[in-house]
């Protein structure tokens, strides 16, 4: 470190101490009384110094020096631009031609600020008492004048000294005692601390207790904690300190690490989940129009380890608790100052933990440097502990949302497993409450022996203490801090709730909807409706469910929100009149496709039957993550197993049968009629052999294996990743597959369509009855064998989103369709053409080849391809149940996805990796008890009101605009 020199041949940085831009701050207050302090200009007309230095001052002077010793004197106004006594911080203007002091405004860079995380050297230059020199040069009246010369303070400071007060401890060489017995550093107050090039204090206070050789500053990283947003605002404006903590640079810097190798997993994840997340905070409005101020501290709980454990001390240290308290934005530094990186937080329902982890999950990416740790956020409403380790959930998880860490490492397993094993990932654990009752302390014990991962858990208190207290054997997270989130008050939420709305103007005054009952909240009458209000608005959830019913849409009036009897009723009535609000066409709503994406205008009564059969899906499902590949599944077994089977019987009947048509036609001496009605018959029994087959396979196959996406793409060229045991599995699975269907296609015709009098007469007697299941068996055997050798997992070169999952696997189901084509077309074509004598009554050739050819192939690409891509295929299934069936039986629309997307638009739904969830799993269980509610409603005939067929509901929410306008 060292002092800029302002030389010619480099003019100093804004990672520089810049001597030309430190101030002597001299002070003269009421009755006359001088007092000095230090400085340093931040901009071309501010000086940031301490408060508690100009502190009722009358007037203000302020003094710069260069190397030459010259002093240049400028007025500063005697109020402060800026004051804050708790944080000891204030910025002075220049009132006078700053340039005067050699150093003009376009001159002064911006100031940089950081924090320290270790022990670091650190400076500040300034002018204490003790620098106190006699001016020989200068006498008045026989008197000898006195001046204070600057002091450059060099020394180090720490991040774990004075916590309580959350300031900067700095020490440095100690100057004599003052005769006066006063402080040596008298006038050291307001001096600017460095380290590195950064600003991370101002110098506030001398304790003498401390002795000569220890300062004490404002640290930069607590002003986070102790001034409101508007205030942080302010400064940002002034002296361009940045807008949150996490903006802070940290000190020391991370020792450097090699730039990340191409096609690194751990990169290229950080990059997907900057992507999406980022995306999904401007989706949900967090900063529209500002974070509401969520605030945290340590919890009062019993429900965390030995503070020794948390802080990770040696045997025999005194263990003292961490100050873990602030505000939203704040999260990143509370996790940072856990040295176990073990970090809990409770909160109730709705009180702001999936904002908070959002929050930590950007915060974190802003910070992140090449090789650190990947936050990756988890919910663990889907994690069975009984089942499945928590790292092979956490491997699976990835896997699902982010495709290409299927991939096959080098050492084995995949890249979601060597990511998780060598600790790149930072699992953020949304939801240990969602896990299933009864598994919680099952669950706790899971994460206990991860002893050594560091982790941010988040929980509903109740569930998080019952798992820690609940039984004999129960213990708390290992070394893991505990912080509990904070209620809103009125003041964290007036402003938030009035800048949302449109201002009204009248009779020359400004106000919103909300005026009026804000100031009964405040000022009262305090009724039981009031304090009903008040209790509900505790929470972010309910803020921004209010928010969006009566603050986004016009004639709307919260005035109805204080007269409900109880606090459940209230909530209730906000659950419920959300959908219908934000499915509201706007006044001005064109329905022109003017735009990319267009927005559809779906009705409120369609949008509430549909989410809430999605609701009491994943609720019968026991998760809330929504993912289109599990749309039909809590569909009856039953009811599954006669869709795929009929649509697979389709599949086969509806080509054989018309292909009959031109084979009896040119290979037969049969007429048109014969033909229709053979293909009638042979759509018939094909497609119900084919119907059985698939429909009983899918009845046996492993449950759910089927409904999962594949992460397997085609690969024609390049070099293929299945070895030659997996292909040969293929193809003795589809020999066995084969085989049998074969047998059973040909004990059709030659005991149902031969003695009903429709031999076409080419079945090719005994000969053509045994080589059928051959060609059959063998050709299933060869596609399947094919796709296991053109199949190749996603790689990190390939990334892909999961959205796009559905279409990877549609496009894998089309090419399977015609590896079939071509593997029983091609045969059978060239077989025809060569066969010897008449067939029929034609001459066989190449194109009777062809014909044959293309007649088995379309039959085998549907047959073959189709059926087993709606059997054993995510993309299959999801056509048959999802976009086919639920549509049919009026419980999704027919555009799902584009539904789902534009619930996501409106903020209903979120978007967690590969899923969707409902934007809180309250909204979520209000709107699945809604749907069977009115599902048990039409049961007993009682109709709910709406179009019939939408079972759609009236809400309260057009009874609000009955209320007047208050003048």
């Amino acid at each position: 470190m060292s002092i800029a020199d302002g030389s010619a041949s480099g003019a100093p940085g804004p990672d520089e101490l810049d001597a030309r831009r430190v101030v002597q701050v001299v002070i003269t207050r009421r009755g006359g009384e001088e007092w000095r302090g230090s400085g340093y200009r931040v901009s071309g007309d501010a000086v940031l110094t301490a408060a508690h230095v100009v502190r009722d001052a009358v007037s203000v002077t302020l003094r710069f020096l260069n190397e030459d010793g010259d002093v240049t004197e400028l007025s500063g106004e005697p109020e402060p631009l800026w004051e804050d006594s708790e944080v000891d911080v204030a910025v002075l203007k220049i009132s006078n031609d700053a340039g005067s002091s050699g150093l003009h405004a376009a001159e002064v860079p911006p100031v940089r600020f950081g924090l320290i995380t270790q022990p670091v050297d650190c400076e500040a230059l300034g002018f204490p008492k003790f620098k106190l020199r006699p001016d020989n040069a200068s006498s008045e009246f026989n008197r000898i004048a006195l001046y204070r010369d600057s002091h450059h303070a060099q020394g180090k400071t720490t991040p774990w000294a004075d916590l309580r007060t959350g300031t900067l401890e700095i020490s440095v060489g100690a100057p004599g005692p003052d005769p006066g017995g006063g402080s040596p550093w008298e006038g050291m107050s307001g001096a600017a601390v460095w380290s590195g090039g950064f600003l991370i204090g101002v110098v506030s206070a001398h304790h003498l207790t401390d002795g000569s050789g220890r300062l004490t500053a404002s640290r930069v990283q607590r002003w986070y904690k102790r001034l409101a947003q508007a205030q942080i605002d302010q400064l940002g404006e002034l002296i361009g300190l940045p807008a949150r903590a996490a903006h802070l640079t940290r000190l020391p810097p991370p020792p450097p690490h090699p730039p990340p190798a191409e096609g690194d997993p751990a990169e290229a994840l950080a990059g997907e989940v900057s992507k999406q997340w980022r995306k999904e905070e401007e989706q949900r409005r967090v900063h529209d129009p500002f974070p509401l101020p969520v605030r945290f501290r340590c919890t009062d709980r019993d429900v965390f380890d030995n503070w020794a454990n948390i802080r990770q001390l040696p045997r025999g240290a005194a263990a003292k608790p961490l100050p873990l308290a602030g505000e939203l934005d704040q999260i990143v530094d509370a996790y940072t100052f856990v040295p176990s990186g073990r970090l809990v937080v409770l909160g109730k329902a709705g009180a702001g933990k999936s904002i908070l982890t959002l929050r930590f999950l950007v915060d974190w990416l802003d910070a992140r440097t090449p090789g650190d740790r990947v936050p990756v956020i988890f919910g663990l409403g889907s994690w069975d502990p009984a089942a499945t380790s928590l790292r092979d959930w956490m491997c699976a998880q990835l896997v699902r949302d982010h495709p290409f860490l299927a991939a096959p490492a080098a050492r084995g397993g995949n890249l979601a497993r060597v990511l998780v094993d060598t600790g790149k990932i930072l699992p953020v654990l949304d939801g240990f409450d969602e896990i299933p009752s009864g598994l919680h302390g099952m669950a706790l014990k899971a994460l206990n022996q991860a002893t050594t991962m560091p982790l941010l858990l988040t929980s509903r208190p109740d569930e998080y203490t019952e798992a820690v207290n609940g039984s004999e054997d129960s213990d708390v997270l290992t070394a893991a801090a505990v912080i509990e989130l904070e209620g809103l008050q009125v003041d964290d939420y007036a402003d938030y709730l009035i800048r949302a709305s449109r201002t009204i103007r009248e009779g020359g005054a400004d106000h919103t909807v909300w005026d009026a009952v804000l100031a009964r909240l405040r000022e009262g009458p305090y009724t039981p409706g009031t304090a009903n209000l008040a209790e509900v608005l505790t929470t972010p959830l309910m803020v921004s469910l209010a928010r969006t019913i009566y603050s986004d849409a016009p004639r709307r009036y919260p005035e109805k929100l204080l007269h409900f009897p109880t606090p459940e009723a209230l909530q209730d009535h906000l659950l419920a009149a959300f959908v219908p609000a934000v499915y509201q066409p706007a006044p001005n709503d064109d329905r022109e496709a003017g735009s990319p994406r267009h927005r559809r205008h779906w009705t409120p009564q369609q949008a509430q039957h549909w989410l809430g059969y999605l609701a009491a899906h994943l609720e019968q499902l026991k998760t809330h993550d929504l993912a289109w590949w599990q749309l039909g599944t809590t569909l009856r077994r039953s009811t599954r197993m006669l869709v795929i089977g009929f649509l697979a019987g389709m599949a086969l009947g509806v080509p054989t049968g018309i292909g009959n048509l031109p084979v009896d036609l040119v290979a037969t001496e049969h007429g048109l009629g014969f033909a229709i009605v053979r293909g009638l018959l042979v759509w018939l029994l094909h497609g119900l052999v084919a119907g059985l087959v698939f429909g009983f396979v899918y009845e046996f196959a492993p449950r759910g294996a089927a409904s999962k996406p594949s992460t397997l793409r085609i690969q024609i060229f390049g070099e293929t990743r299945r070895n030659g045991a997996e292909i040969a599995r293929r193809f003795m699975l589809g020999l066995v597959f084969g085989v049998p269907t074969a047998v059973v296609l040909v004990l059709m015709d030659r005991l149902i369509v031969g003695p009903l009098g429709f031999d076409d007469g080419l079945g090719g007697g005994l000969r053509g009855a045994l080589l059928l299941p051959v060609e059959l068996g063998i050709g299933a055997g060869t596609a399947f064998a094919i796709m296991a050798w053109l199949e190749t997992p996603i790689d990190t070169t390939s990334v892909i989103s999961a959205s796009d999952l559905l279409r990877t696997n549609r496009k894998n189901v089309f090419v399977h369709m015609l590896v079939w084509l071509l593997v029983l077309g091609v045969p059978a074509g060239i077989a025809t053409g060569l066969t010897p004598g008449q067939v029929g009554g034609f001459a066989p050739g190449p194109m009777l080849g062809l014909l044959a050819g293309l007649v088995f192939g379309i039959e085998g690409a549907f047959a073959g391809g189709l059926g087993y891509g709606l059997s054993f295929t995510a993309w299959g299934q999801w056509m048959a149940l999802s976009r086919m069936w639920l549509p049919l039986t009026r419980r999704l629309p027919w555009a799902v996805i584009a539904f789902l997307d534009d619930a996501h638009d409106r903020g209903v739904l979120r978007k967690v990796g590969a899923v969707y969830q409902f934007r809180h799993a309250r909204l979520e269980a209000h709107l699945a008890h809604a749907y069977r509610a009115r599902q048990d409603s039409t049961r007993r005939g009682v109709h709910p009101v709406g179009k019939p067929g939408t079972m759609g509901e009236k809400t309260s929410v057009a009874m609000d605009t009955e209320i007047p306008d208050r003048r």
